[in-house]
């Protein structure tokens, strides 16, 4: 798949099913993601990979999270949240833990470790995979990052979520929109 191409095709999958990319298809993703561009040199993203029975642990990891959140929540918010990490065989964390002591800034750095995820998403597009990219309030929990070998100040840019996608589980494609977000100066 040419890059051109990549680009204007990719789209997040709805749904995402066994085989995930074995390991050789990982290893690849992994090093494109790692030529994300990285000002300093810095290399601040950490890629977690979180597959098989470690997706449950996850799934538990966010309903203690909604549980903390809101204590209110019912049983079947709670299994929601167990269940997401389900979605896909694969799921790649990219985090980007600062040097606060670099000249380059915090935000820069965060940014770095979001285009090694962008440039994941693309490398799995290009071999075939689908991949969706997710936050939630998860993302943000100290206790999920901890538990993530993280530590509070470090930021997890997306749960990657990374497998094969049925015959109906791309969404038709919807033509780019960018004109009304360009202004010429």
């Amino acid at each position: 798949m040419q890059a051109i191409d990549a680009l204007l095709r990719r789209r997040s999958a709805k749904t995402l099913t066994e085989p995930a990319p074995d390991e050789g298809a990982l290893e690849l993703l992994l090093a494109c993601a790692s030529r994300a561009p990285d000002h300093g040199r810095l290399r601040p993203w950490r890629f977690i990979v979180i597959r098989g029975a470690a997706r449950a642990r996850l799934g538990e990891l966010m309903a203690d999270q909604l549980r903390r959140k809101q204590p209110a929540a019912g049983a079947e918010a709670l299994q929601r949240e167990r269940q997401k990490p389900l979605r896909a065989p694969l799921i790649v964390t990219v985090a980007a833990v600062c040097d606060g002591a670099a000249k380059v800034p915090a935000i820069e750095q965060t940014l770095a470790a979001g285009a090694a995820a962008q440039n994941m998403m693309l490398a799995a597009a290009a071999l075939g995979f689908g991949a969706m990219w997710k936050t939630g309030d998860a993302a943000y929990d100290d206790a999920v990052k901890a538990a993530l070998g993280l530590e509070s100040r470090d930021a997890i840019v997306g749960f990657l979520y990374i497998g094969t996608v049925p015959a109906d589980g791309l969404p038709p494609p919807v033509p780019g929109q960018w004109q009304d977000r360009v202004t010429y100066w």
